[in-house]
């Protein structure tokens, strides 16, 4: 049933452009689309702001997103080699150098500019094996479809109730394997992840990265993603460290947070604002109506 969007993604990426420069608009002013839920991010976040500076990022927030939409049509069918045109890497050899070593390593960044490109080349431009980490989408038969498209040129895409068996199995394979977590999702369980601050808000950060790392004793190294001009971005990779179990613990999840913070203060609109991020108390899930589900530790 997924199929028509697989004949949309032969259109030339300007094209889809064209159609996202209409498209959001209605998704912004009429269809308003998650926009209590943006608006509230925003507003709590940036307290400093003026009405008219946060209505802005509003609309370039939803501009960029209407473009993401756009990008993830044309990445179904995109071959290599326009992937690799609009996704630069920019320092890869700080991979290499663990692969040299025989060593696995944690990619940790975040929903910030494009990452579907990643996830899609990322098995084809290093030399690890390539592995994604993420939750699985409610809608079983459209995330078989992703999972099968995203998967097209190597990378091996894991469910994240499931990567301790990777992990395990790879390991004592001894095969080296880059592990990308995107590690800004909302927990779903706040007595299981770390609770720091990050943009001003008390916030609970998943720790699967530093816990794995730790572990398997892996290099952990951040990436940004930056975008360039319009469908163009570049990712540089950074060694937050190469033996995390010299360090204590929660300070690479704090770290992570910190570097993602920065981020979003220089570029915004960048970010995934209509996710309801700060849906977790300490002790349990804010739900819609405002209640409190208390969640048992």
């Amino acid at each position: 049933m997924y199929n028509f969007l697989l004949p949309v993604a032969y259109l030339p990426l300007w094209l889809l452009y064209f159609f996202s420069s209409l498209l959001w608009p209605v998704v912004y002013y009429v269809a308003r689309y998650r926009l209590k839920v943006v608006r509230s991010n925003l507003e709590r976040c940036f307290p400093q702001m003026t009405k008219q500076e946060l209505r802005h990022i509003e609309r370039q927030y939803y501009r960029h997103m209407t473009d993401l939409l756009a990008e993830g049509i044309y990445n179904l069918r995109a071959p290599l080699s326009k992937v690799r045109k609009h996704y630069v890497f920019e320092n890869a050899e700080l991979i290499e150098r663990f692969y040299k070593q025989g060593r696995s390593v944690v990619l940790m960044s975040s929903h910030y500019n494009n990452w579907e490109y990643m996830i899609t080349s990322l098995d084809s431009r290093i030399r690890h094996h390539a592995v994604g980490v993420g939750k699985p989408l409610d809608n079983k038969g459209f995330g078989y479809f992703i999972t099968n498209r995203r998967a097209r040129y190597g990378t091996e895409i894991v469910d994240q109730n499931n990567v301790r068996q990777m992990m395990a199995y790879y390991d004592r394979w001894k095969v080296p394997v880059a592990y990308m977590m995107l590690s800004d999702q909302s927990p779903s369980n706040p007595h299981r992840s770390y609770w720091t601050s990050f943009l001003g808000q008390d916030t609970p950060f998943l720790f699967g990265a530093e816990h794995f790392a730790r572990k398997y004793n892996m290099p952990v190294i951040l990436y940004d993603v930056r975008k360039t001009k319009r469908g163009h971005y570049c990712v540089r990779f950074e060694l937050m460290t190469d033996s995390p179990n010299s360090l204590p613990e929660g300070s690479i999840t704090r770290q992570y947070a910190q570097h993602l913070e920065q981020l979003i203060h220089e570029h915004p609109q960048y970010w995934l604002w209509s996710h309801r991020r700060w849906k977790l108390t300490h002790n349990g899930r804010i739900m819609k109506d405002g209640t409190v589900k208390i969640i048992k530790n």
